[in-house]
């Protein structure tokens, strides 16, 4: 399918796997910055479950935003933050090792914006899972699409049955249980090369 969707920091699940089987990825980056959505945050698997991972942005008070002109704030080393929180997560992990040197690039350098930042994490993805993935970029903004399948919605309405991969093994299962459409680097560190059959639908 054609697909248009947001480019969130490090997508959920059931985000990616939209990605992974659209014939067509728009990308949409010319509608109005919403706070409180995966634009700027992710959720992984810590030890006492479900953790969330948000990138400060700088907010405006006069003029609402697009997505495109949103710039990241730096007040705080979030940076840091993160990537010790995903060390901690998943350093126990069966495939962290293998994948740590490709994923801590994404760290390392500091983005203007949030659009920039959240590409780079979902190349960084691509490139985990061997893919090679095209995608566009919205030129303006336009309401209703009538030849493609539009998802520009919080990837929270659409954790469905519709849209849920099997389950795999996590890290902290034991303790509390299947947590499904986490960031789908949770399955990445768990099933390592395997992950992408998780994703594919054909």
């Amino acid at each position: 399918m054609d697909l248009i969707i947001h480019p969130n920091y490090l997508p959920s699940t059931s985000h990616f796997l939209l990605m992974v089987n659209s014939k067509k990825l728009v990308f949409e980056i010319n509608d109005h910055y919403l706070k409180q959505t995966f634009r700027n945050r992710t959720y992984i698997y810590g030890a006492n479950g479900k953790l969330l991972l948000s990138i400060p942005v700088i907010h405006s008070q006069k003029n609402r935003k697009f997505l495109k002109d949103v710039k990241i704030s730096y007040n705080q080393d979030w940076l840091s933050q993160h990537w010790k929180s995903l060390e901690i997560s998943y350093r126990s992990s069966p495939f962290f090792e293998f994948f740590e040197d490709k994923l801590i690039c994404l760290y390392n350098k500091k983005e203007k914006y949030l659009v920039d930042f959240n590409l780079k994490s979902i190349n960084i993805l691509f490139e985990m899972l061997q893919i090679d993935l095209e995608y566009d970029f919205t030129n303006s903004y336009e309401e209703n699409y009538s030849s493609i399948s539009d998802y520009r919605i919080n990837p929270e309405n659409f954790n469905s049955n519709e849209i849920k991969i099997d389950r795999y093994t996590q890290v902290f299962q034991s303790k509390h249980g299947f947590i499904n459409n986490l960031s789908v680097l949770d399955l990445i560190f768990n099933e390592g090369p395997n992950a992408i059959n998780f994703l594919k639908t054909n």
